[in-house]
């Protein structure tokens, strides 16, 4: 099922089967430098000017934002770093930077 809801496309499963996940450390706007997790995960292959190109890895768009939401390639989830929760919860009360 696809909601639709964010101007991307992405492709599903683009790093590969579970053993071609990965982590790595790459730069996220309005986060700073941070830890990802690439466990079977799609990535952007395109976007609309509306939406805000947020992270990229390999020249792959791995996190984007447009108005109130939020989307990543990796699993924020997985690593005691808790800024993309923070990043998320001030974008969702209007208080982050960039927008």
């Amino acid at each position: 099922m696809q909601l639709g809801t964010m101007d991307i496309t992405a492709r599903r499963n683009a790093y590969g089967r579970q053993l071609g996940s990965f982590t790595t450390t790459a730069e996220m706007k309005g986060v700073g430098k941070i830890p990802m997790v690439f466990i079977r995960t799609p990535y952007i292959i395109g976007a609309s000017d509306n939406v805000k190109i947020l992270a990229q890895v390999n020249g792959r768009i791995v996190a984007a934002r447009q108005g109130n939401q939020l989307v990543t390639a990796f699993h924020p989830e997985l690593t005691r770093d808790t800024r993309v929760h923070d990043y998320f919860l001030k974008m969702i009360k209007g208080k982050d930077t960039i927008v």
